[in-house]
């Protein structure tokens, strides 16, 4: 399922326009990126949590030449199902 049909089934459930369905969804793609961006967890209950996490800097290797290169540290979303939505898969 994508970003159309996620707005489409939203619009057919509340019974509004594709438009209201795509500023609510908009709205809460924003919300959920900027609660990110101030370092808080975003949780649904029954479906999951968001969370940010950063990982360290680490040393790796350059596959073609074997040279060794410095690995910055970085923030990635971590996403975590709860337990009833691994259940009802």
């Amino acid at each position: 399922m994508n970003k159309k049909e996620t707005i489409s089934r939203m619009s057919k459930d509340a019974g509004i326009t594709y438009l209201q369905s795509a500023k609510a969804f908009s709205s809460l793609i924003e919300g959920i990126k900027g609660a990110l961006q101030a370092g808080e967890k975003v949780t649904f209950s029954g479906f999951g949590s968001f969370d940010v996490k950063e990982r360290k800097a680490r040393k790796g290797r350059n596959p073609k030449t074997g040279a060794q290169v410095a690995i910055p540290p970085k923030k990635r979303v971590k996403f975590t199902p709860s337990k009833s939505l691994k259940i009802s898969l």
